[in-house]
């Protein structure tokens, strides 16, 4: 064997993307990096204010402070101030003089709220791995295997081609046959074509990720209304007047208090609903993302014999599985193997002075092992 012969087989042998070590499934990211993010700030934000409010109240102690009468013994001002706490009824007069009170219980309850606000934002991703997660795990793996044992059966076929070239004492009748196998689609992948087919005909995956955004969307405007009505009512009023009377003339009818934290809420509350606010058309946005096409992948895998999926003109309502899988092998393209090869073949497909010579990885492959010298050009 001569010496470039030698070197067309090592080659075409190290062009062969490796078998993948380990579970591929383990290293799947079954959420796009925008949800990732969404849910990360959703949840862990009211988690991060419950806990500054949680030690808040832990290191200050008692919560309200009550301006008893000056007569009241230590164990008496210690039960007005535990009974208003209880109570947290602020009692004031109305435009015509009459009594009125309001319930403080919203800013009581606050952190707790918080605590269950932070639950329901979970809710969104919990749906989604719960019905969507097995069937695009599945979906995922067997496009992503498929796409790279179409890159090795490439290289293999070149392989092949070239054996066949070499035992072939007429070089212009295998060139001759190799154009009529391609004109009849011999080399096309019809598996993983018409699965990619089947899934821009169906819509289930695609029906739970806008459920999914559309239900996070829900939660973050309640959030803002919650949060919203408790500073339009005046829930986080600081100071009020606490009724302790027991009919005794000693006792005042109305006991001015302060509650400690109030000021504190109200921060953590216009805190959470801005970034709530700033996170609702970010939500939006990642919802209708699904209304263009991804065709960035696909057209780079365009290069595999026959494997013309957006040049058929088979894309059409980008409403579909098949868009949303485009979305998540993206997000997993560090797992294909077998793009950055083909993306390395596109460039110098565009970098090169006849972009008529190469057409597809087969006449790549076949410019490297030395075959392309006997081609003929293509018309």
């Amino acid at each position: 064997m001569s010496l470039s012969h030698a070197a067309a087989e090592y080659m075409l042998s190290d062009a062969l993307l490796p078998e993948p070590g380990g579970s591929r499934a383990e290293r799947l990211r079954l959420e796009l990096p925008s949800d990732r993010l969404l849910k990360f700030v959703t949840v862990g934000l009211p988690l991060l204010l419950v806990s500054l409010a949680f030690a808040r109240e832990f290191s200050t102690g008692s919560q309200i402070s009550c301006f008893s009468p000056s007569n009241f013994t230590a164990q008496q001002s210690g039960y007005v101030d535990a009974a208003c706490w209880d109570s947290l009824l602020h009692h004031g007069l109305d435009a015509q003089g009459r009594v009125v009170t309001k319930s403080l219980w919203a800013l009581k309850v606050f952190p707790y709220s918080l605590l269950a606000l932070a639950g329901l934002m979970f809710l969104p991703a919990l749906l989604w791995r719960s019905t969507a997660v097995p069937a695009l795990r599945s979906d995922l793996l067997f496009v992503a295997d498929e796409l790279d044992k179409s890159y090795n059966r490439s290289v293999r076929l070149v392989q092949h081609m070239r054996r066949v070239q070499q035992a072939s004492a007429e070089p212009e009748r295998f060139w001759e046959e190799y154009e009529r196998a391609r004109r009849e689609r011999y080399f096309e992948f019809p598996l993983l074509e018409r699965y990619l087919t089947c899934k821009q005909r169906a819509h289930s995956l695609v029906f739970l990720y806008i459920l999914r955004n559309v239900l996070l969307l829900f939660l973050l405007v309640a959030a803002c209304l919650y949060l919203a009505f408790l500073h339009l009512t005046g829930s986080f009023q600081g100071e009020f007047s606490c009724s302790v009377t027991t009919g005794e003339p000693q006792i005042p009818l109305l006991v001015p208090c302060r509650l400690l934290f109030s000021s504190v809420f109200r921060l953590l509350s216009v805190a959470l609903g801005g970034v709530y606010i700033v996170l609702v058309p970010i939500v939006a946005y990642n919802a209708l993302q699904l209304c263009r096409w991804d065709k960035g992948l696909l057209a780079v895998y365009e290069m595999l014999p026959a494997f013309d999926l957006l040049s058929r003109k088979m894309l059409g309502c980008p409403l579909n599985d098949l868009n949303l899988l485009l979305l998540f092998l993206r997000a997993n393209v560090a797992r294909l193997a077998s793009f950055g090869r083909l993306s390395a073949v596109g460039t110098l497909k565009e970098a090169a002075a006849e972009q008529g010579d190469i057409d597809t990885v087969v006449d790549f492959m076949t410019l490297l092992a030395g075959l392309e010298a006997a081609k003929p050009k293509s018309q």
